[in-house]
């Protein structure tokens, strides 16, 4: 398995690259694809899907804020909830960094046949379980 091991780590190295492009921290990264992916997110969501405190992810978020690559506006539906997106710069930035990638990836796949295709999907999904499940078993364990 040290392909899944290399492929972990090219995937980091593009992260790396995407950070650097944007000038913000993994972290922040983290953010603005949680942030791309719901539109309309919340901080406690936020916080959450990159296990912060609250006033860790506030600072983050101000940070992004500051930086012009996140809006916060009051929700549609309840004017007191405040919701985050992506600003027009941070959309476009990201688009030139992660369009290019899926193109790649999808290009790289063409030749596949659906039962394959489902084979890596189904890899894939499990190998995800798997990692959140590890992520969560290694931030519980007490230092020595």
């Amino acid at each position: 398995m040290q392909t899944a091991a290399e492929f972990g780590a090219a995937t980091d190295e593009v992260d790396a690259a995407a950070a650097a492009a944007l000038q913000v921290n993994r972290t922040d990264l983290r953010i603005l694809g949680i942030v791309e992916a719901e539109p309309g997110t919340t901080a406690t969501a936020v916080a959450r899907a990159v296990s912060l405190s609250p006033a860790a992810t506030t600072t983050a978020i101000q940070r992004l804020v500051a930086s012009g690559y996140l809006n916060r506006d009051s929700s549609n539906e309840d004017r007191r909830r405040v919701v985050l997106s992506l600003t027009g710069a941070a959309r476009r930035i990201i688009n030139q960094i992660y369009e290019p990638l899926a193109a790649a990836g999808l290009n790289e796949i063409e030749g596949y046949s659906e039962w394959e295709l489902s084979l890596i999907d189904d890899f894939l999904s499990r190998g995800v379980v798997v990692q959140y499940k590890q992520a969560s078993r290694i931030r519980s364990m007490k230092r020595t």
